[in-house]
């Protein structure tokens, strides 16, 4: 059982395909999948719904549109909340943080009332670490552990900006660190980066052959990505959302590499490297039968000190923010 929200929209449109299709849970998982969005967007899902159908897909057993968080988030295995309330224009940033905290309570207590407590589950909905964090503080029987975000679509975006630069593939780039938040003030970190050039794993460092791209425009294009696709399509990343979505929900399934990590927003409290407790921080992780493990030992430079620190402020302010209204 498997929940997709925001179902009748973009990122949704690209992800269900893949899904269904046993690129995320396996050719040979049976799947049902429940898409839930509101109440006017019913109509669209009826067409997804249809274009499920129409696909004829071998392991997809049945499709549930809904409105209805109870029969949405009833026994699930997975729950892949996409959809959140977008930034309007003029929009104060608060006034975004507080109509999110609604959403993700009210879905935080129907995963806790409703799905299996062995439930997984991914925010992507923006701000992702911050609504990934009220979600699982309002389902308080559900293992924290079991809460994620996305901050895998940086991680990809930061492999492939480096893969370019040195004209290779991107699945040859590995450990590359996203620190943080999902926002501009994200850190992507080369630093534990090993790309394999002509079959030999060399550093970030020595592939590029361009310190100062690394730590200046690399970091930058990486950071502001998003909106730089948003002012070329006037719509945000939404095949590349999708696809970072099925890495992610992949990687917890199946697990990561041996002395591989990929990055992803997990709770902070107890991490090795000072960020501050009770944040949903996206950290360096490698993944064993369906459990992260934040990676021990990496070395950090006073750089990346720095910008991890700054990242660590802006979720610390976003917590305090949006815990503000969980009474509300």
């Amino acid at each position: 059982m498997v929940l997709v929200t925001g179902a009748a929209g973009q990122i949704a449109y690209s992800l269900l395909y893949s899904i269904a299709k046993g690129d995320v849970f396996g050719k040979d998982q049976p799947l049902i999948l429940l898409l839930l969005d509101i109440t006017p967007m019913l109509p669209v899902l009826e067409g997804v719904v249809m274009e499920l159908q129409d696909c004829a897909l071998p392991i997809l057993r049945e499709v549930i549109p809904t409105d209805k968080e109870d029969i949405a988030f009833k026994d699930l295995d997975a729950a892949i909340l996409v959809g959140s309330m977008p930034r309007r224009e003029g929009m104060e940033r608060k006034d975004l943080l507080k109509a999110n905290v609604a959403i993700f309570k009210s879905q935080g207590q129907a995963l806790d009332k409703y799905a299996k407590k062995t439930v997984k589950v991914l925010v992507v909905g923006n701000p992702a670490n911050t609504n990934c964090l009220i979600a699982a503080k309002s389902a308080p029987s559900i293992p924290k552990e079991n809460f994620s975000c996305l901050t895998r679509l940086d991680h990809n975006r930061a492999c492939s900006q480096v893969a370019t630069r040195c004209g290779i593939s991107a699945n040859v780039v590995k450990n590359m660190i996203i620190w943080g938040n999902h926002s501009s003030t994200q850190y992507p970190d080369v630093h534990h980066c090993k790309v394999n050039v002509q079959g030999k794993d060399v550093t970030a460092f020595d592939a590029v052959k361009d310190d100062a791209w690394l730590k200046g425009d690399f970091i930058s294009t990486v950071q502001q990505r998003g909106a730089a696709v948003i002012k070329a399509r006037k719509l945000s990343s939404a095949m590349s959302a999708a696809k970072a979505i099925c890495d992610h929900m992949r990687d917890i399934w199946t697990g990561t590499a041996e002395a591989e990590f990929i990055s992803m927003g997990v709770c902070s409290t107890g991490n090795p490297y000072g960020v501050p407790e009770d944040l949903i921080y996206s950290f360096p992780v490698s993944i064993k039968d369906k459990t992260w493990k934040i990676v021990e030992g990496l070395v950090i430079s006073d750089f990346s000190r720095a910008k991890m620190d700054a990242t660590a402020a802006e979720l610390v302010e976003e917590r305090d923010t949006a815990v503000s209204f969980l009474g509300v």
